[in-house]
């Protein structure tokens, strides 16, 4: 191998880590890993894991906590979790991914103005698309929940940048904005900005929305 194409060589793998490191906020790692995720905010809270049986399919489980804008109904589902990358593009300088990601499991529902609780089986199917580069960040998920007689359907939107290029090893700082809605449980855009810190295995970021209510996420994988 002459030179020039080692120099190429070199920056391919570079651009690759790099991307890898981004890519760390899709909803799996690489195979046989473990991932954790976790979302908090005052009316949703979602601890997730999940292990990667191959590069493109995890399994594994979550807990979720959603309530009404005026705390009046709240439901928590305990599910187990598959996630599938169904398509990948790689570019020059950029990914994309489709992925699947879909749960089954038991939701508790609760009516707290009328002091009633119920419990009915519930699916949670969705897809999620991302694109990604070492400064640009973009992804939107739409996912139903959806159980007899409910309709939680949950759509989101982000879209961020780094504030400047790391080393693979090193942690990036992000910018990142986030819209996103609840079907019945509430009728506002919930809209987030937050600052990220990603390293090659893990991120964790914060905000406040245009509720005044303070938002935390984080990923790890181990």
């Amino acid at each position: 191998m002459n030179i020039k194409l080692r120099r190429w060589h070199a920056l391919a793998i570079a651009i690759t880590c790099m991307i890898s490191s981004v890519s760390r906020a899709a909803p799996m790692g690489f195979k046989d890993s473990w991932m954790s995720m976790g979302d908090f905010g005052s009316n949703w809270q979602e601890l997730s894991f999940n292990y990667a049986l191959t590069p493109r399919d995890a399994l594994g489980g979550s807990f979720t906590h959603m309530r009404s804008d005026d705390k009046q109904q709240s439901l928590e589902l305990v599910d187990a979790t598959y996630t599938h990358l169904l398509k990948r593009w790689n570019m020059k300088h950029a990914q994309s991914n489709l992925w699947f990601i879909g749960g089954v499991g038991a939701a508790k529902i609760r009516d707290h103005a009328e002091g009633v609780s119920q419990s009915k089986p519930m699916v949670s199917p969705g897809v999620q698309w991302d694109y990604e580069t070492t400064r640009l960040y973009f992804s939107t998920l739409g996912r139903l929940y959806r159980a007899e007689g409910v309709n939680h359907d949950y759509g989101a939107v982000r879209t961020g940048f780094s504030f400047y290029e790391t080393e693979y090893t090193q942690t990036q700082p992000w910018f990142i904005v986030e819209a996103r809605r609840m079907h019945d449980l509430s009728d506002k855009t919930e809209i987030t900005p937050m600052l990220r810190f990603i390293n090659k295995d893990y991120f964790i970021e914060a905000g406040v929305n245009n509720s005044h209510q303070v938002r935390f996420n984080f990923m790890y994988i181990f």
